[in-house]
């Protein structure tokens, strides 16, 4: 895995949360995140595409496209 330090979420980093929701973040807060949904593998259901996430509650998903068709990812 490649990890890589960040300190703050900023607009357009991909989220996870609740093991299995990701989403694009739209809009940052100072207590937390509005999170655009993309895909979402739990029981949970949100109305509407977006929900707003506390800063504790998600890790920042990073996504490197290192080789033509191979993605890494890790988590902060």
């Amino acid at each position: 895995m490649i990890f890589k330090a960040k300190e703050i979420v900023e607009m357009g980093d991909n989220i996870l949360f609740k093991n299995g929701f990701k989403g694009i973040v739209e809009k940052v807060n100072e207590n937390s995140v509005i999170v655009n949904k993309t895909e979402n593998k739990t029981e949970l259901e949100f109305k509407g595409n977006r929900t707003v996430v506390a800063h504790k509650n998600y890790k920042i998903l990073i996504v490197y496209d290192v080789i033509e068709n191979v993605i890494y990812t890790s988590f902060k």
